[in-house]
């Protein structure tokens, strides 16, 4: 009997060197690019949940968009959050979100998840500097700003 077995590669592959790209300083730096990167015609209509992947220096390594959901929430698989983390060799990450009513309130669950995933970010040395949450508009909610981090 002949065993197969999947093989496992893991890659990352950058196509802007982080080394040149630029540091976040801010919760604001932080927020203008994410809304920059947003598609404009879905953020009113529909959640999705990205990350800001950061090296040791804060300069960015990329966005990944981890989830998209309906008008009222989206999923967010903590496994596939740190698979990405990981493979990327990130240190410190940025949460965002954006909320399609343009209601500029973390909710209970909102903070709950952000716990989730500062603890477990914990056991990786890995920081979670903030979670944002954008708007249509472009205003936002910084969980640094406000001192729930």
């Amino acid at each position: 009997m002949n065993n197969k077995v999947n093989e496992i590669k893991i890659s990352y592959k950058e196509k802007v060197r982080t080394l040149n790209s630029i540091a976040i300083k801010s919760s604001s730096e932080a927020a203008k690019l994410i809304f920059e990167q947003w598609n404009n015609d879905t953020i009113g209509l529909h959640e999705s949940f990205k990350v800001l992947l950061l090296n040791n220096s804060n300069k960015i390594k990329g966005i990944y968009q981890l989830s998209t959901g309906g008008i009222t929430g989206t999923v967010v698989d903590i496994r596939i959050l740190f698979a990405i983390i990981i493979k990327t060799l990130s240190v410190g990450i940025i949460l965002a979100h954006n909320h399609p009513s343009g209601k500029l309130e973390a909710s209970t669950s909102d903070m709950a998840l952000t716990q989730k995933i500062k603890n477990a970010a914990a056991f990786f040395d890995v920081k979670v500097l903030d979670h944002l949450i954008i708007v249509p508009d472009g205003s936002y909610y910084s969980f640094a700003d406000e001192g729930i981090l």
